[in-house]
């Protein structure tokens, strides 16, 4: 039977990734890459040397038949994303989707964990994670209110993302639907930079207080904001 290996690489530092993830790459007929360019620098780092394909979320229907017809044939196939675990937030799981309705048990579809940003963050959050709610990125046009205030309203902790060259736009509307509904004193952030990479920094506190603090800094790299339950 064929195998499909849905592989968590590391979010930043090369060296955060697991033995059995790197056996699985060097003992995969081909690795699916969301861009291979990226994929490329960690196999160098461990001298693994595998024919990629690239599969994201502008791949062609013909794409995702061509990748279901390797594992038709018996090829056992690795699944990546450029960083963290794939299918979250992520177009491998509407690859994992197609593979499960159209090839059923033909194909083994096999988890290899590893790096999350979003556990990543939730671990240093100091908020309550027994419950949190994941919400991606923000819409970048329509429904951005209702974004915000299912994130204000939430009974538990909410984690999402954001790019850098839309998070202060982000936090300061989030800002107003906070002081609409007088949760602004109450509600803390956490937003993690560039986790796990040479420059990592945490920011903590209030709406105001982070907004100020990333105003001061030069802000790059892939954001992940928690927001304390209300």
């Amino acid at each position: 039977m064929a195998k499909l290996y849905v592989v968590a690489t590391p979010i930043g530092n090369l060296l955060d990734i697991s033995l059995r993830a790197l056996r699985i790459l060097k003992e995969a007929d081909l690795i699916l890459s969301e861009d291979t360019r990226i994929t490329k620098k960690l196999l160098e780092r461990y001298n693994i040397s595998k024919p990629t394909v690239s599969y994201h979320q502008y791949s062609r229907l013909s794409k995702v038949s061509y990748i279901l017809s390797q594992l038709k044939r018996g090829k056992n196939l690795a699944l990546v994303s450029d960083a963290g675990t794939p299918g979250i937030s992520d177009p491998g799981s509407k690859l994992i989707e197609e593979a499960v309705k159209k090839l059923g048990n033909q194909v083994e579809i096999i988890p290899i964990p590893g790096p999350s940003a979003i556990t990543t963050a939730l671990s240093i959050s100091g908020f309550p994670a027994d419950k949190f709610l994941f919400l991606g990125f923000p819409p970048s046009k329509k429904k951005r209110n209702k974004f915000f205030e299912e994130v204000v309203n939430s009974k538990y902790t909410v984690v999402f993302y954001e790019s850098p060259h839309r998070i202060l736009k982000t936090l300061e509307e989030f800002n107003v639907i906070l002081n609409v509904s007088e949760e602004s004193l109450r509600k803390q952030l956490v937003l993690c930079r560039e986790l796990t990479k040479k420059f990592e920094i945490i920011y903590r506190g209030d709406i105001k207080e982070t907004i100020n603090q990333l105003k001061e800094d030069k802000i790059r790299g892939e954001f992940v904001v928690i927001v304390g339950r209300k």
